[in-house]
């Protein structure tokens, strides 16, 4: 059977039988399971907020998306069938007759990145402080960064968010009101006897709802994503948020998903053979939850209306090119480095192409416009050098974290 035949018959077996995609993404997640951001802090400090303000999902809340590690901690995946990153959560520091250390044992085995939550009131954390400088001690050179939040709580009647956001310059003591500054400063001194070598780095952020009153309601999320980028060197926020100039609220949505779903298409896409059959079911569950998330459906006709509109340039390329990869993928020593690396960014860029020209289809025809061949095969072009990119990058990455 030809790869684009495959494809076709993955397309229609993902409705009547999601779970062979399920299997192919978990045997990617088993393979390369995606970055885990560790929130550490007390109940109510701010990490549910967090989770929201990054992905921008607001619905996020404790027991709806969260599962369960143990008794006490729980992992939010995000997006849930093709995770680009997740979020670890350890809950009840300080609680009565709460032991923690089976659930920071657990973290410790999982996470890629620390991100210890305080509410900026909390000047002497200590089940937190003593939580982090057992951590430290045992991973010295762990990079840190310390979330202050709910800043709100420290303003002076009347007062708003300081603009533009001043944590960032030597000078923001001077640009915030004196009862925040002392709580701010108090908390840091509180943090100086931590051991270790890596880099603390000192976050203010406010996430708050629209009726609280306070814009921007994701007060610091620039600065929080651009911690956590410093610190693991996978620049995730490019593969959770959109471009920041697409207004359109479904495109935003899909991102995510479409990142998601390339990188598992990437890992799968290096396993000699098995690729011929584990890919194209990772493409097709993600048209499927793309037509989910445009509120759209594939059916035979528009699905035919969508790879004819690619063209058979496309249909020819996606055959050959995941056929050749195969086979070069079984030539003795040479395929089973150069062929693999090849088969997953060739997979992955694919995956993310054919993603993003989907979105393209799909929100036009949901909006009743005509569809341009023309334009949908500069889409999936241009999508085709990103989601390189985008396999690049993952690769680097990898290979920087492993250096640490």
């Amino acid at each position: 059977m030809g790869t684009w035949s495959r494809l076709k018959k993955a397309i229609g077996a993902a409705a009547t039988d999601p779970g062979r995609v399920e299997a192919a993404l978990a045997q990617a997640a088993e393979a390369q399971p995606p970055p885990v951001l560790w929130l550490l802090g007390a109940t109510q400090a701010g990490k549910t907020s967090i989770i929201r303000a990054l992905t921008g999902n607001t619905a996020v809340a404790i027991g709806n998306g969260f599962r369960p590690c143990t008794t006490r901690s729980s992992l939010y995946a995000f997006p849930p069938e093709a995770p680009v990153l997740s979020f670890l959560d350890t809950r009840g520091l300080g609680e009565v007759a709460y032991d923690p250390a089976e659930d920071i044992a657990l973290c410790e085995s999982r996470a890629h990145l620390l991100i210890v939550v305080t509410r900026v009131t909390e000047t002497r954390p200590r089940a937190v402080l003593e939580a982090l400088r057992g951590i430290r001690k045992r991973h010295p050179e762990w990079p840190v960064i310390v979330a202050q939040t709910c800043l709100h709580a420290a303003y002076p009647d009347d007062w708003r968010h300081p603009q533009p956001y001043p944590f960032g310059a030597a000078d923001w003591p001077e640009r915030v009101p004196d009862d925040l500054r002392r709580l701010l400063l108090a908390q840091r001194e509180a943090f100086a006897g931590v051991p270790g070598t890596g880099e603390i780095r000192w976050v203010p952020v406010d996430f708050t709802l629209p009726e609280d009153g306070f814009e921007p309601a994701d007060y610091g999320a620039e600065a929080l994503w651009e911690a956590i980028d410093h610190a693991m060197f996978m620049d995730l926020r490019a593969r959770v948020i959109a471009d920041p100039a697409v207004a359109d609220v479904f495109a935003r949505a899909a991102h995510p998903r479409v990142v998601g779903y390339s990188l598992a298409g990437g890992v799968v896409g290096g396993v000699p053979v098995a690729d011929l059959v584990l890919v194209p079911s990772v493409q097709a569950g993600m048209l499927y939850a793309l037509a989910e998330t445009y509120g759209m459906q594939w059916t035979r006709r528009n699905t035919s209306e969508f790879f004819g509109a690619l063209g058979t340039g496309f249909l020819a390329a996606y055959g050959g090119r995941a056929l050749g990869r195969s086979l070069l993928k079984l030539v003795p020593f040479w395929g089973q480095t150069v062929g693999v690396a090849w088969g997953a960014l060739a997979s992955g860029a694919i995956t993310f192409g054919l993603g993003k020209a989907a979105c393209h289809y799909l929100a036009r025809k949901r909006d009743g416009r005509a569809v341009s061949a023309e334009t949908l095969r500069q889409v999936y072009r241009d999508a085709l050098r990103e989601g390189r990119a985008v396999l690049q990058a993952q690769s680097a990455a990898q290979d920087q974290a492993s250096d640490r």
